[in-house]
């Protein structure tokens, strides 16, 4: 019998792109989402539960599966009140990480961000750092962090922000070698393969860079090749 993967965010960018490559994996034979919004996918594999978020504590007996994807992120300008913005980035993560433990699933696979630090003066910074720090002391024992750089892919949304990002990074990402090659644009679907890799497989690092996220995607497309 195949494995069950748990997704959360699968209306997001990157994890729309996961939840359509799990589909085409016979590793996995169910997938459980767990959203606010529906996908818009249906299909055998797929059991979807449109849940409050905030409330994830609640769904403990059907949180069950073999592999955890946390796709769950927010902006600044999506989401103003500093609040609510902790309660998406830091509160979702962190419980879809405690239920793990309380479940028994030993394999946490989470997006946080590049520059992502507990002690920035930056809050969006000091928020995924938080939460980074709080998921790795759960101590799962497959706990696999991966950071980004700027994401890039086509979003139902417009992001000025994001927009002039993509436009300065596409100029200057020439620049961007060596140890500076973290900071060029990520694009979603290249993480969404690399959290399949980490699925299947182990690594040595709990908190991946950006160009580490890149060099196992590579890895993964060359070994189904």
């Amino acid at each position: 019998m195949g494995k069950t993967a748990i997704v959360l965010g699968a209306t997001g960018l990157t994890g729309s792109h996961l939840v359509k490559s799990l589909l085409n994996n016979s590793y996995y034979s169910r997938i459980v989402l767990f959203s606010r919004s529906t996908c818009g996918i249906q299909h055998a594999k797929i059991t979807e539960y449109l849940i409050d978020l905030f409330d994830l504590d609640s769904y403990k007996t059907l949180f069950r599966g073999d592999v955890v994807f946390c796709c769950i992120g927010t902006t600044k300008s999506k989401t103003p009140d500093k609040a609510i913005y902790h309660k998406v980035d830091y509160g979702i993560p962190v419980a879809a990480a405690t239920l793990c433990v309380q479940n028994n699933i030993n394999r946490f696979i989470c997006i946080s961000a590049l520059g992502a630090d507990a002690t920035s003066n930056v809050f969006y910074n000091r928020t995924k750092g938080e939460m980074q720090a709080v998921v790795l002391s759960l101590n799962i024992e497959n706990t696999y962090i991966l950071q980004p750089s700027l994401i890039t892919g086509g979003r139902a949304e417009f992001r000025l922000g994001e927009y002039i990002g993509k436009i300065i990074m596409g100029i200057t990402a020439p620049l961007f070698v060596g140890k500076l090659k973290r900071y060029k644009p990520i694009q979603s679907e290249t993480i969404a393969t690399a959290m399949l890799w980490l699925a299947e497989n182990t690594y040595e690092l709990q908190c991946i860079p950006s160009e580490k996220i890149k060099e196992i995607a590579i890895k993964y497309d060359r070994n189904r090749a």
